[in-house]
């Protein structure tokens, strides 16, 4: 169902594109699936996304300029200085989005065996998962049980 004040406010400026745009390309979801398991080096990283090495480097570089890694120096012994990469708290932030992304691809995409990986609480070991709710606190079945309303950043059409 259409919002009809959505009618009225400018699609352009939209949160989710600007996402996107940062986000949108596959080789960009696994180097962050690799790095909130904790790859943190290059070849570690082309060796199990097998992302050619100059997309790969690129991939780096981007999340590194938007902020969501940084790019830490280490020296193994004898070796040159390189470096590893690490999640920044706005990296981190994303866990959320790609648990959603996993969930999804778990319950319409996985082989007859089941998902490949399972999520965990570290502390007491039951599965993980991922639910929507308001700060009211009743949990969200549905994207049916919610409204979308003008933000602050809205921005009416001329």
């Amino acid at each position: 169902m259409e919002h009809s004040w959505l009618r009225d406010y400018d699609p352009a400026n939209c949160a989710i594109g600007a996402a996107v745009e940062i986000l949108g390309e596959r080789a960009t979801f696994l180097v962050l699936r690799e790095a909130f398991n904790g790859v943190r080096r290059f070849d570690d990283m082309q060796r199990r996304t097998a992302i050619p090495r100059q997309v790969l480097s690129n991939r780096l570089a981007r999340l590194v300029s938007e902020g969501l890694l940084r790019k830490v120096p280490y020296q193994e012994t004898g070796q040159r200085s390189r470096g590893e990469y690490r999640l920044t708290s706005k990296g981190l932030d994303l866990y959320p989005v790609l648990v959603a992304l996993m969930q999804w691809g778990d319950r319409y995409e996985a082989g007859p065996d089941g998902p490949p990986v399972l999520l965990r609480h570290r502390d007491c070991g039951e599965p993980v998962q991922l639910q929507l709710s308001c700060r009211a606190g009743h949990v969200l079945t549905s994207a049916r049980d919610v409204t979308p309303v003008p933000g602050p950043g809205a921005r009416k059409i001329a």
